[in-house]
């Protein structure tokens, strides 16, 4: 009986044994099991299964470099398109530059009644300068203290603004009244002031004229209007 017991004392010294050794087998001795080796980060390709080829970026290919930011081609338009500009844009010296507004500084300015067509007055403005100038919309005439403007035939407006070269002379037809007598308000005017416009409606083109009139004055009425300037006399009675 002594000899069982100490046979079952070593058997269960060796059982002790094993349960460790597999215990120490199966724990990585943190406390957590021990699942083997881990599986490989990437998936191994498959048999016949091409590996990918890593994209090359834009950047490199120089796609990005032409167009997008400018260089190129891209440029070099940009510079023409400028170089075409600066050649187009009129330089101090030109003919636009060397322009001035026509007015009773750079002029000499006539006022002659008309017996055809009848109650007409023709006013001649002649370039005195030695710049040429533009006479711009329609003269602004004031007779005596007249307290109201005469207004334009809209149906004499040019198509280009008349342009007088040193000597050269523009002209504006006045109808003064009415052949039939239906104007109002007739009386004779001794004194005419003719004042220039400036390059928008109404402004100021700089200084008046006063050409001189007969001695017994003109005669006007209600029905007095006038022309645009023009660059021909005949534009400036036939109306």
């Amino acid at each position: 009986m002594a000899q069982r017991a100490a046979r079952r004392v070593r058997l269960l010294a060796a059982t002790g044994a094993a349960a460790a050794l597999a215990l120490t087998a199966c724990e990585n001795g943190t406390g957590t099991r021990d699942e083997g080796a881990s599986a490989p980060a990437t998936t191994a390709s498959q048999p016949g299964t091409p590996t990918p080829t890593p994209k090359t970026s834009e950047a490199s290919t120089g796609t990005t470099g032409t167009g997008t930011t400018g260089s190129g081609t891209a440029g070099s338009t940009s510079s023409s398109v400028s170089d075409t500009a600066t050649k187009n844009t009129r330089q101090p010296g030109s003919s636009s530059t060397s322009r001035v507004l026509c007015n009773g500084s750079n002029t000499t300015v006539t006022a002659q009644p008309l017996s055809r067509p009848l109650n007409h007055l023709l006013l001649t403005v002649r370039n005195t300068g030695s710049r040429t100038c533009d006479l711009t919309y329609y003269p602004v005439l004031r007779f005596d203290e007249m307290q109201w403007v005469p207004q334009p035939d809209e149906a004499t407006h040019p198509q280009a603004v008349t342009t007088l070269a040193p000597g050269e002379s523009g002209y504006a037809g006045v109808l003064l009244s009415a052949a039939d007598g239906s104007g109002d308000g007739g009386t004779t005017g001794k004194k005419l002031t003719v004042a220039f416009q400036g390059m928008t409606p109404n402004s100021s083109g700089g200084a008046s004229a006063t050409p001189p009139l007969p001695a017994k004055g003109v005669y006007y009425d209600s029905s007095l209007r006038l022309t645009y300037w023009q660059q021909d006399r005949s534009d400036a009675l036939d109306w």
